[in-house]
């Protein structure tokens, strides 16, 4: 009846939330960890001297006819 889907909406909600902060919780670690390697080699993460734009991306357009 309804007292059971009450019950199994609860438990989804519950497990849900739980999933939700471990997973959020593992994503935290992993920045945290790439942060502090980031900041103890400097070097290997310079930053980029110029910005290339779209059109030095891209090839130049020759139009087949």
């Amino acid at each position: 009846g309804v007292h059971r889907q009450i019950l199994l909406a609860t438990l989804g909600w519950f497990v849900g939330y739980q999933l939700l902060k471990r997973v959020e919780y593992r994503y935290a670690k992993v920045d945290r960890e790439l942060f502090e390697y980031v900041r103890l080699h400097p070097v290997d993460f310079h930053a980029a001297t110029e910005k290339k734009r779209i059109g030095d991306l891209l090839e130049d357009f020759h139009p087949i006819r």
